[in-house]
């Protein structure tokens, strides 16, 4: 896809509608909306005894209602054209639970759920996506708040993370595909990890 156009808009996943504003932004910039990527995600991991409700909150705020609202601009624009894809970005984390990650790998466990539910209630013309990354190059870290758990994964980043275009990648593979050919579930993680 390369000579595309790119533009973009400063969007708060927790505000409804900035969603629908940048789904709007989008239609009146290239004339329609082929994918909406739901990407916005937060991981401030500690123990449940650390009680950081906080943290919980945001992470369901960011992680599962950002999705939420990006499906919610995205579909009423999906089926006036008749066709679109929603890719909504998951995590590792919701396929082998750790300590520490109980709160964040269940928002991200919602997002599967609600995007499994997504595709069996699509229809034939519009397309559904979950991309679960591993570990990767971001500053993923810097949300934490519980000193120990941001130590450990920065660590972790360091020792083993893969760079963001390997996820892009993947994302671009699920959109190439012919629209009769949905891709419905994509795991992406370092070889060296666990």
């Amino acid at each position: 896809m390369a000579g595309g156009q790119a533009d973009y808009r400063v969007t708060d996943v927790r505000q409804r509608a900035d969603l629908v504003s940048l789904v709007a932004h989008a239609v009146e910039r290239f004339g329609r909306l082929d994918a909406i990527v739901n990407n916005a995600g937060i991981g401030p991991i500690s123990r449940f005894d650390a009680l950081r409700i906080d943290d919980w909150d945001a992470m369901i705020d960011v992680n599962l209602r950002g999705t939420l609202y990006g499906i919610a601009a995205a579909l009423p624009v999906f089926a006036r054209q008749g066709n679109g894809h929603v890719i909504n970005i998951i995590s590792t984390a919701g396929i082998k639970i750790l300590p520490t990650m109980g709160v964040y790998a269940a928002t991200k466990n919602a997002v599967r759920t609600i995007t499994e539910a997504l595709r069996q209630e699509a229809g034939p013309t519009l397309r559904v996506t979950e991309v679960s990354p591993g570990m990767v190059a971001t500053n993923f870290a810097d949300s934490i708040t519980d000193q120990g758990a941001k130590e450990a994964i920065a660590k972790r980043i360091g020792n083993i993370a893969i760079p963001p275009d390997a996820i892009a990648r993947g994302v671009l593979f699920a959109l190439e595909q012919p629209p009769e050919v949905d891709v419905g579930s994509i795991v992406i993680r370092p070889t060296a990890q666990d």
